[in-house]
């Protein structure tokens, strides 16, 4: 059976202390590349497996954009989401699905509450129960229908590994990772997704990211990389984590489920990370770091957005300790 990387490719990457005391740990890989796509820091085995889950939305978006659809600005953010189903989000669908000339039972997304706490309430209150819109895949799904329309294929089974645009997302991870897609399975939005390296990724990621400053590159991948840091909102939420690293910084930055993270910044430096226990805590923390220790960010910037999206760790309501790097990782990085 295929498998992700095991405790003997990982090192520990993050900790968390409590009072002085290292209560727990976060095991995984992490790679940073430059713009060639040359590994500049690896931690663990860059080379082991993973699936990427959300990290791959742009590149599925790119795809839809490949089939025609004539996405424009939030849209296109929207397209490579995994957001938290505001209401500013949800009517942003909506509008896609419109423009597509399809409905909201044609999404073939889970229903979901908003993970926006207003809107959420207002869900409940007005006794709209779940919603597909509401759903963190559901931009990536609008675009899908929309190509779907765009070339007359069948919306029914836009989400068949066979189907032509899936076919077409995978011609696309392929081309930006540089390297064969080995395994398909099933991602929680129904999606197929692919199994990649960890290193494949940050390539990708890398190229996606160098796009609006390169005349060889796809016009849709400078579009998308471009629409990402102009609507970070969109990407995931007012707020929240990924959207402040790319309205502060100006850095690419997108999760995936299962504790995997990606970061990118203009000049091609990009990370990948997955926690090998698929929990996400501290993988913005080691990202960022990585980004700084390349010099893609200095240590001013580094401070600044840290200081934003780190939690720090309670005891009743007062701070008691931190979520931060393992030592064997700041030894490495010194």
């Amino acid at each position: 059976m295929p498998e992700t990387m095991n405790s003997s490719q990982a090192v520990d990457l993050i900790v968390v202390e409590r009072n002085g005391f290292i209560e727990s740990r976060h095991s995984g890989v992490a790679v940073a590349v430059d713009a060639s796509g040359k590994i500049l820091t690896a931690l663990g085995d860059p080379h082991g497996l993973v699936y990427p889950r959300s990290t791959l939305k742009p590149f599925q978006a790119m795809a839809s954009m490949q089939s025609g659809v004539p996405l424009r600005g939030a849209e296109v953010a929207l397209a490579c989401a995994s957001h938290i189903g505001s209401a500013e989000h949800m009517e942003l669908a909506k509008i896609m699905l419109a423009k597509a000339k399809v409905s909201v039972d044609d999404l073939q997304c889970p229903e979901a509450w908003s993970a926006h706490e207003s809107t959420r309430i207002d869900q409940v209150l007005d006794g709209e129960g779940k919603s597909k819109l509401a759903f963190n895949c559901s931009g990536k799904h609008a675009a899908f229908l929309w190509a779907c329309t765009e070339n007359g294929w069948d919306t029914k089974t836009y989400l068949s590994p066979e189907h032509p645009l899936q076919q077409r997302v995978i011609e696309v991870v392929e081309e930006y990772a540089g390297e064969k897609i080995s395994h398909l399975g099933v991602d929680g939005c129904g999606a197929p997704v692919p199994v990649i390296s960890l290193a494949g990724l940050a390539r990708a990621v890398s190229k996606l990211a160098q796009a609006p400053g390169s005349k060889h590159s796809d016009a849709r991948a400078a579009t998308i990389a471009t629409a990402m840091l102009d609507y970070p909102w969109a990407v995931q939420g007012h707020d929240m984590p990924n959207t402040l690293v790319m309205e502060d910084l100006g850095v690419i930055a997108k999760l995936g489920a299962e504790g995997v993270l990606v970061l990118a910044a203009p000049n091609g430096t990009a990370v990948a990370v997955k926690m090998l226990d698929g929990a996400g805590r501290g993988a913005d923390i080691l990202g960022l770091t990585l980004l700084a220790h390349a010099g893609a960010i200095n240590a001013e910037q580094l401070a600044g957005i840290l200081a934003k999206i780190s939690r720090p760790i309670l005891g009743g309501a007062a701070p008691v300790g931190s979520v931060r790097l393992a030592d064997s990782v700041v030894e490495l990085l010194d």
